[in-house]
């Protein structure tokens, strides 16, 4: 007879995901615990309390948060969803980049650099228009296209008197005319479990920022391109954005490791929820 698992949930907000996640544990039958992540705390020299989670499914909105519980957690020996490793890689563009050039796995071209002056050297030696991204942040925020010089230096005095670590390295992406959509593939362990286009007039495609899902068919392509991006930075569950350059085609631009589904799971019609459960339940078990 297997064990009766225990398995810890830390979230931030109750979003529809974190519902349905909820929803799919006591489907299952899970022992669960919600944890938020506004309420807890940790006492170093007593890990015992946490060890009693077989895992823990990392759901909290604040990087900074997750990846710290997620270090004392890995730290404590308590396996987790995803693991501290693949959560500083993909809540750092800058790194996430890193790791897929290291894997040859094809992107947009990005330059960085931690002056206003290479920053502006970097801009110029791309052309017109540019994209500077903040290395931490998402639903498309503090994103900014650069279209002439004028805008970089003003962006960029901006950013530097902001003065924050982050805003002290200066990510500059090629600017892609995509077809008006962005691809986003929720991917789970081994498994490619659906994708949609997420479509807009804007140039940023984002659902948070009002774009539209459509189902998008998984081809070889783009489930080869997933899992080898998703390989690159540890695995686990992720969502892994693609985008469509016009001559050299598709390529990773983000990997998300605590993504929003609530466009995907209905758009599909896949239960993305009870897939996510259903690896945390498989970690655990591997680990026990």
């Amino acid at each position: 007879m297997q064990k009766r698992l225990r398995i810890g949930v830390l979230y931030s907000r109750v979003r529809v995901e974190e519902k349905w996640i909820f929803a799919a544990m006591e489907k299952r039958g899970i022992d669960y615990e919600r944890l938020d992540d506004r309420a807890i705390s940790f006492d170093l020299e007593n890990p015992q309390p946490w060890r009693s989670f077989d895992a823990v499914l990392e759901r909290s909105i604040s990087f900074n948060s997750g990846l710290y519980a997620l270090r004392i957690l890995n730290a404590f020996g308590v396996p987790t969803v995803n693991t501290a490793m693949v959560a500083e890689i993909c809540g750092d563009k800058l790194t996430t980049s890193a790791m897929l050039a290291r894997a040859n796995v094809p992107q947009p071209r990005n330059l960085i650099a931690f002056s206003t002056e290479s920053a502006l050297e970097a801009i110029e030696s791309f052309g017109y228009p540019v994209v500077l991204k903040p290395v931490v942040g998402s639903w498309g925020r503090l994103l900014a296209k650069i279209n002439d010089r004028d805008a970089a230096e003003a962006v960029l005095e901006h950013k530097a008197v902001l003065g924050s670590a982050q805003h002290s390295v200066f990510y500059i992406q090629e600017f892609i005319r995509k077809p008006g959509r962005d691809i986003r593939a929720i991917v789970v362990g081994n498994r490619v479990l659906t994708a949609i286009y997420r479509k807009s007039e804007h140039w940023i495609t984002n659902t948070a920022r009002g774009g539209e899902g459509e189902l998008c068919p998984i081809t070889p392509e783009i489930e080869a391109l997933c899992l080898n991006a998703a390989a690159a930075v540890g695995g686990g569950v992720l969502a892994v954005d693609l985008i469509e350059h016009p001559e050299r085609g598709m390529m990773v631009n983000e990997i998300n490791h605590t993504m929003e589904f609530h466009t995907a799971q209905p758009v599909s019609g896949i239960d993305i929820a009870d897939e996510i459960v259903s690896y945390v339940v498989k970690v655990a078990r591997a680990a026990a």
